[in-house]
């Protein structure tokens, strides 16, 4: 079977349906975006008998912006109508949203599985998104959803997801969870109660339905604490160092809108495809390496860059530089 075997094409309407999709997803992602900026509220209140504009802040602090003037009243005006136009747009475009992804499911556009979506989706809600990125044999979905084919499922069958840490970030990311008063195993069990960590591998969460999800990171350096637990919690994920780790780090990123089986979406972030296969093919040289594993490292770089080649040539690298087949 050759590289090119595994390639499927899927139909023009489902590709005509991915990309209505993926304008509604990003356009409601930029609104939440903009409505973030308008939280809270402003209100006028007597203080010490004189008329003042208030600030308020989503989590309930308050600020004095001043006495009632025209300068305050225009603020207050001017505030008021973005916070208006911002939730009618969110409103307007989360309906189209609801008729995109039932569009999805109809058509067969995602295959992703559901869990990874809501879990990517899960992280992106409290504001840690870019702190993980995807690898792993999940990052294909990305790769393939850019290139509009399907990816024989021989070189993607898996169990479980490898969500890279980025520890360069861990002080913003730990800011993150105390602020939301939650560990990373909590966050994972509002999207599936049932996830727990194994107690043989701190760093896997596995799920009723025998899911697992992943926490890897770099090997320690520059004052990267080891161990490494996720958060306070003594049940939480301890995220374990592996030998591609700094690479996979160091590697170019890529964003990708994914869907799921449902017919849900999500932005993925991964590495760079040809980064991928750059690490994947020296994976597969490892004579430590497991031989089944080396064997599939093999043939998801070798899958990759074809891909590249065929379908997403704006991606490819210098000849001169790119990795040998």
């Amino acid at each position: 079977m050759s590289v090119s075997d595994y390639f499927l094409e899927i139909s023009e309407s489902q590709k005509r349906q991915f990309i209505d999709a993926e304008t509604v997803f990003m356009a409601l992602a930029q609104a939440k975006k903009a409505a973030t900026e308008v939280r809270g509220s402003m209100l006028w209140r007597d203080l010490r008998n004189k008329r003042t504009l208030i600030r308020t802040s989503a989590s309930g602090a308050q600020k004095s912006l001043g006495l009632q003037s025209p300068e305050t009243q225009k603020m207050f005006d001017s505030f008021m109508a973005r916070k208006s136009s911002a939730e009618e747009r969110v409103k307007a475009l989360k309906a189209q949203y609801n008729i995109q992804q039932r569009l999805n499911r109809a058509l067969r556009v995602g295959r992703v599985p559901n869990i990874v979506v809501r879990v990517i989706n899960a992280l992106e809600g409290i504001g840690v998104h870019d702190h993980f990125t995807v690898v792993g044999t999940h990052a294909l979905y990305a790769y393939e959803m850019a290139a509009g084919v399907r990816i024989a499922q021989a070189a993607m069958a898996t169990r479980d997801v490898d969500m890279l840490f980025d520890t360069r970030k861990r002080i913003a990311f730990f800011t993150a969870m105390k602020k939301i008063d939650s560990s990373l195993i909590g966050v994972l069990r509002k999207v599936d109660a049932s996830f727990e960590v194994t107690q043989d591998q701190r760093y896997t969460a596995r799920n009723q339905d025998g899911f697992e999800v992943d926490v890897i990171r770099r090997a320690a350096v520059d004052g990267d604490p080891h161990p490494l637990r996720m958060s306070d919690d003594e049940d939480d994920f301890w995220a374990v160092q592996v030998s591609m780790g700094e690479k996979l780090q160091s590697a170019r990123r890529m964003d990708q809108v994914i869907v799921s089986t449902s017919g849900q979406m999500a932005l993925m972030r991964t590495v760079h495809p040809l980064d991928y296969a750059r690490i994947k093919r020296e994976l597969s040289q490892q004579k430590q390496r497991d031989v089944q594993k080396r064997g599939k490292d093999r043939l998801q770089a070798n899958i990759v860059t074809e891909l590249v080649a065929r379908y997403l040539p704006h991606l490819a690298d210098d000849p001169a530089t790119a990795p040998p087949m």
